[in-house]
């Protein structure tokens, strides 16, 4: 039996249980409406949602809590002089308060999570300038010396700068013994994605490293016409030098193209795994028998890099180096690329965010004390 003057606190328990179990009822059943239901709903940040578990933890600590007052109150006085010592006690407005607070931050996730639906077609004009990434594919981009592996690293940082294109336009060649155009030069970044993931050691079957090749293949691959700056970045390990790259590096100079270069290894090197079935089983041997060591040919990649007027840059295992090259492509000269339509989701975060504050507010609000007319009440009867 509850001593007067204490908290409810089973039932307290029982009602939180229940409407923590009807909130994620209500959670699911509103994204289940809103996803089958209205056009085009989506989050921007759903993974801020994971926020929604705060509201568990508080509710667990709100009921420890009360437990912990209604055992300081029991010591504090005897049962009969309990409840005219302490006649202000409310469990209704203690609980109310922390249901609006708690239920509050649910909607502030929420809102956090980006809410959009509907859509509306936005003109956008686009300036930038035009981009060649010739990227090696050769064997020894397998090399393990950057994890996970040269081509993975390679890979990544094209991912990095197809993310921070800002209406440039880019094209990608992809070489080892000979160069081909993977991508023709394209304002469209879904499609260099899609056409980078096809990138690997096996696009190209004739082995090498024909570095110059890649450099005239992508200056043949810009528009000779359109006007605007121009810049190719080479991403290779240097390795098996062919041709004359220095050459080709200083013919795209001089025809206002600057070539950039990323070195993919390490100067000392890492031998070449032998795989099957996704599994490493050994490593790449000559004809007599030694493991084959492929390293950076970082001398050969500066060199190009400043017969193309460029920059040459290290990758790393943890930074490809594609960031100081953007940032010195943002200092070209862009021009206007043309205007293009695109379709953008409408924000609707302002919605659960205003009920979140209205709750909030009275939750802090509504005190925890009974009124002092029903505590008078209280103390004559």
């Amino acid at each position: 039996m509850r001593i007067p003057g204490t908290y409810h606190v089973a039932a307290t328990v029982g009602i939180v249980l229940i409407l923590e179990l009807l909130s994620a009822v209500f959670w699911a059943g509103s994204w289940w409406l809103l996803d089958q239901e209205v056009q085009a709903f989506r989050l921007e940040r759903p993974d801020l949602l994971i926020g929604l578990l705060i509201g568990l933890l508080l509710a667990l600590i709100f009921l420890l809590d009360l437990a912990w007052r209604n055992r300081a109150l029991k010591r504090f006085a005897a049962a009969g002089t309990l409840a005219r010592m302490v006649p202000g006690n409310s469990n209704l407005r203690v609980l109310v308060k922390f249901l609006l607070l708690r239920h509050a931050l649910s909607f502030i996730v929420v809102a956090a999570a980006g809410p959009q639906f509907g859509t509306r077609l936005a003109e956008v004009r686009s300036e930038g300038i035009d981009l060649v990434v010739a990227i090696d594919v050769s064997n020894s981009m397998e090399c393990e010396d950057l994890r996970p592996s040269r081509m993975e690293a390679a890979r990544r940082s094209m991912e990095q700068l197809i993310d921070k294109l800002r209406g440039d336009r880019l094209g990608i060649v992809v070489f080892a013994g000979e160069a081909f155009v993977q991508l023709p030069i394209t304002a469209d970044r879904s499609a260099a994605k899609l056409f980078l993931n096809a990138v690997n050691t096996n696009s190209v079957g004739t082995q090498g490293t024909a570095i110059g090749a890649a450099i005239d293949l992508a200056r043949e691959s810009f528009e000779k016409d359109v006007p605007g700056s121009k810049a190719i970045i080479v991403i290779t390990d240097g390795e098996n030098h062919e041709d004359d790259a220095e050459g080709a590096a200083r013919a795209a100079a001089e025809a206002g193209i600057v070539v950039h270069t990323i070195g993919m290894g390490t100067p000392e090197g890492g031998p070449l795994p032998v795989r099957r079935n996704g599994q490493v089983t050994g490593f790449r041997k000559d004809q007599n028998g030694t493991t084959v060591v492929s390293r950076l040919n970082e001398p050969m990649l500066q060199r190009i890099a400043a017969e193309g007027k460029g920059m040459y840059v290290r990758a790393t295992s943890t930074s490809s180096g594609m960031e100081q090259l953007v940032a010195d492509l943002r200092s070209l000269d862009t021009t206007e690329k043309g205007s293009f339509m695109y379709t953008s989701h409408e924000d609707q975060f302002q919605y659960p965010l205003g009920i979140g504050i209205l709750l909030a507010l009275a939750g802090l609000g509504l005190g925890e004390r009974r009124h002092w007319r029903d505590q008078w009440t209280t103390v004559k009867l």
